[in-house]
């Protein structure tokens, strides 16, 4: 891999890992157009674990996540 590959790898698996720890929900948009809203529940190199709250957990490879999006929850009134 390049520098600038690690580089973008190394920001990104810090996000993650950052979401997780937090268990911030995230809106996930893969590169087929399916958008998940999910909790990160694991990580690897090539791999996440999702889950949502409507599903079991997913693993989805990395390379298939478009984009991420972390969502603020809203409070129960």
């Amino acid at each position: 891999m390049t520098n600038k590959t690690e580089s973008i790898l190394s920001i990104q698996n810090r996000l993650l890992t950052q979401l997780q720890q937090a268990e911030t929900p995230v809106a996930v948009y893969l590169q087929n157009g399916i958008k998940l809203k999910i909790k990160i529940a694991g990580l690897d190199t090539h791999v996440s674990m999702l889950h949502s709250s409507t599903a079991n957990s997913q693993m989805i490879y990395k390379h298939a996540i478009l984009t991420f999006q972390p969502q603020e929850e809203k409070p129960v009134l």
